[in-house]
C-alpha cells in the first residue's frame, strides 16, 4: 500500500495558520511579483478566480468580494513543509517528498493495520501539530493513493483521509474520474484521448494494451497498469541530484543600467550555488541570460544569452559569482530595458566521484573550499544573505511584493506576539 499526503491549498493554509480570522474567506496567493494566481482558497476559486489568472484580471472581482490577497512568502511555505513533512515521517518507515505540499509514504509490510483510520489518523495529525489541512489517499499503487487524496478534498466526510482498495470501489471511482486529471497523463495525451473519445479514467483502463503501449509508449503504459491496481511507480525516498539549476526572477522594474543589472544577477548565481552545494555538485559550465518587456511591443525586444565554461568544476562562490558576473557583461546592451534575467548552471558532477586536473593549483582550491565553507556555517546560522560579495550589492533581488506577509518562523523580529492579560 502507498499513502499520497497532498496539502489542501497549500499556500493559502500557511497563511491562514497566523491569521486565522481569514478561514471561510476568500483567499489568493500570488506568484513572483504579483503576478497571477498560484494558490486559491475554496472560496476564491468560487468567485470565478482560477489558478495562473493574471492578478490585473480578477482585481475587480478581488475587490468587491474582499479577497485576502498575498504576496508569495516561499520561506514561509518552505518551513511549513518541513513541518508537515516531520509529521508524516512519523507513520511510515520511508518517505518520499514528490513537491512542497505533497508526500508519498510506503506503507509496505504493515499487516493488520486498519487504512482507512489510518489515513484519517494521520491527517488529523497533521491538523493538530501544524494546522495545515492535509488529504490522505491509500491504495494499492501511487497513481491510485493521488486519486483518492482528491476524494478527501471533494469529500468533507471522509474527515481528510480515504482507503480505495477494492475493485468495486475503484471501477466506481474511475468512471466519473477525468482522464486529464489523471496523474502522469499530460496535455498531449489528452488530446490523443479525445479524438478516441476517451474521458475518464475508466474509457482509459479499457483501452486494449497494445494501443496503449503503441499511442503512449512505456510512460503511458505503466499509468494504465497502475490505474488497474498493479504498482509500477517505484518508491523512490532518495532524490536524484538535478542536472542542472536554474534561479531566475522577473524584476519589479525594467533595469537598464548594467551595475544594477549586474548586482541581480550576481545574487541569482549565489543562490544556484546554494543549491549546488546543497545537492553535493560541482558546475562545469553556465549561461546568464536576459529578457525585455515581451508585453510592452512599442519597445524595443531582446532576449540575449552568454555562456561561461568554468576551468574547472567547481561549487565555489566566489569562482561562479565571478563567471555568472562576466557572462552579465558579455550579454548587456544599454540601448534595451530588461524586465528578467537568470542563472543557468549545468554540466554537473557530484563531487564525490570527480577527480580535479592534475594541472589545477591545489592550493588556491583549497583556499577558496574553506572560504564557501565557512560562507555556508554563516548562512546556517544567520540565514542567507547574511554574507554578500560586494558584487551582490545589498542582496536585495528587486520583485513586486505590495501584499507579502511577515516570516511568522524564519525571522526573529516577525515571530508572532503573545500579549497575556
Amino acid at each position: 500500500m502507498y499513502a499520497l499526503a497532498d496539502c489542501n491549498n497549500f499556500f493559502v493554509s500557511c497563511e491562514r495558520v497566523f491569521r486565522p480570522e481569514l478561514n471561510g474567506r476568500p483567499v489568493v496567493v500570488l506568484s513572483n511579483n504579483d503576478g497571477c494566481a498560484v494558490s486559491r482558497s475554496n472560496e476564491a476559486k468560487a468567485l470565478g478566480i482560477r489558478m495562473g489568472d493574471p492578478f490585473f484580471k480578477f482585481r475587480d472581482i478581488a475587490e468587491r468580494n474582499q479577497v485576502a490577497v498575498f504576496s508569495s512568502n516561499f520561506a514561509l511555505y518552505g518551513d511549513m513543509s518541513r513541518r508537515v513533512q516531520e509529521v508524516l515521517r512519523g507513520f511510515a518507515p520511508s518517505l518520499e517528498q514528490y513537491s512542497i505540499d505533497e508526500a508519498f509514504l510506503d506503507l509496505s509490510g504493515m499487516e493488520g493495520v486498519d487504512f482507512d483510520a489510518y489515513a484519517k489518523e494521520i491527517s488529523a495529525a497533521c491538523r493538530r501539530l501544524t494546522t495545515i489541512p492535509v488529504s490522505v489517499g491509500i491504495a494499492p499503487t501511487k497513481t491510485l493513493a493521488k486519486i483518492a487524496s482528491k476524494l478527501c478534498k471533494q469529500y468533507p466526510r471522509l474527515q481528510g483521509g480515504c482507503y480505495m482498495h477494492r475493485p468495486e470501489d475503484i471501477g466506481k471511482v474511475l468512471r466519473k474520474y477525468p482522464v486529464e486529471d489523471v496523474w502522469g497523463i499530460g496535455r498531449r495525451s489528452v488530446k490523443k484521448l479525445e479524438t478516441m473519445g476517451v474521458k475518464t479514467a475508466w474509457d482509459y483502463i479499457r483501452l486494449p494494451e497494445t494501443t496503449v503501449r503503441k499511442l503512449f509508449m512505456l510512460p503511458g503504459f505503466r499509468t494504465w497498469k497502475e490505474l488497474q491496481g498493479t504498482p509500477c511507480i517505484g518508491f523512490e525516498d532518495y532524490i536524484e541530484p538535478k542536472q542542472s539549476i536554474c534561479v531566475s526572477r522577473s524584476f519589479a522594474h525594467e533595469i537598464t543600467q548594467l551595475p544594477e543589472l549586474s548586482q541581480q544577477v550576481a545574487n541569482f548565481a549565489e543562490g544556484a550555488v546554494a543549491k549546488l552545494r546543497k545537492q553535493g555538485s560541482l558546475a562545469l559550465e553556465m549561461a546568464v541570460f536576459a529578457m525585455t518587456n515581451r508585453f510592452k511591443e512599442s519597445a524595443p525586444q531582446t532576449t540575449a544569452c552568454a555562456y561561461a565554461a568554468l576551468p574547472e568544476a567547481t561549487a565555489d562562490h566566489k569562482a561562479i559569482i565571478l563567471a555568472a558576473v562576466e557572462a552579465c557583461r558579455k550579454l548587456y546592451r544599454p540601448a534595451f530595458a530588461y524586465k528578467k534575467a537568470g542563472v543557468v548552471i549545468t554540466r554537473l558532477v557530484q563531487a564525490d566521484h570527480y577527480t580535479p586536473s592534475l594541472f589545477a593549483d591545489q592550493e588556491a582550491a583549497q583556499r577558496d573550499q574553506r572560504l564557501s565553507r565557512a560562507i555556508d556555517s554563516i548562512h546556517a546560522s544567520f540565514g542567507p544573505g547574511a554574507l554578500l560579495f560586494g558584487a551582490q550589492g545589498d542582496g536585495t533581488i528587486h520583485m513586486a511584493r505590495n501584499h507579502q506577509s511577515p516570516h511568522y518562523t524564519t525571522l526573529w523580529q516577525d515571530l508572532p506576539k503573545v500579549k497575556v492579560q
